[in-house]
């Protein structure tokens, strides 16, 4: 079952590469008492996620906290340490949150997998962008369309603060 508008996001741990180290993080304390924008890409560093749909939430950073977000959030089917270097690598580091669904069990719960193995990526996240607040979904949107960013992109996400 795909997660819907006024569902809870499940209990489940993420994880994060820290300067110290590798850090399991569960979703309670990530999204308790907060206004998140989460969106999840396929895969870090490939086309489409590095290209278009990372890039413009960079550069919409400002006008998005500005609208009462307390954080941005990527997630990525990806172990830790690629995450934190496509941070490194964007120059998005503390300024975007690089979330690993290292397992693919945060996708697979809300129903948000998919299987990419005839292209030798295998279980993956969809694309997509949510508005959470306090833990429970008020804005979902998922991109229909294969290699494009626009329903999930950053200027979709201002229009609906």
């Amino acid at each position: 079952m795909t997660i819907s508008i006024g569902d809870k996001l499940p209990e489940l741990s993420l994880l994060e590469a820290t300067p110290d180290g590798q850090n399991m993080a569960s979703t309670a304390e990530i999204f308790a008492g907060k206004k998140i924008v989460l969106f999840a890409v396929p895969g870090a560093f490939t086309p489409t996620c590095h290209v278009s749909h990372l890039p413009g939430y960079i550069e919409h950073r400002e006008a998005i906290l500005a609208k009462g977000v307390d954080e941005i959030i990527v997630l990525s089917v990806n172990d830790g340490h690629v995450m934190n270097a496509w941070a490194k690598n964007t120059g998005a580091e503390g300024k975007i949150r690089f979330l690993a669904d290292w397992n693919a069990a945060f996708s697979k719960t809300i129903g948000m997998d998919m299987d990419l193995s005839a292209g030798a990526m295998g279980v993956r996240s969809k694309r997509y962008s949510m508005i959470v607040e306090d833990g429970v979904v008020t804005a979902i949107n998922l991109e229909e369309a294969p290699r494009q960013a626009v329903t999930s992109g950053a200027a979709a996400i201002l229009e609906q603060l």
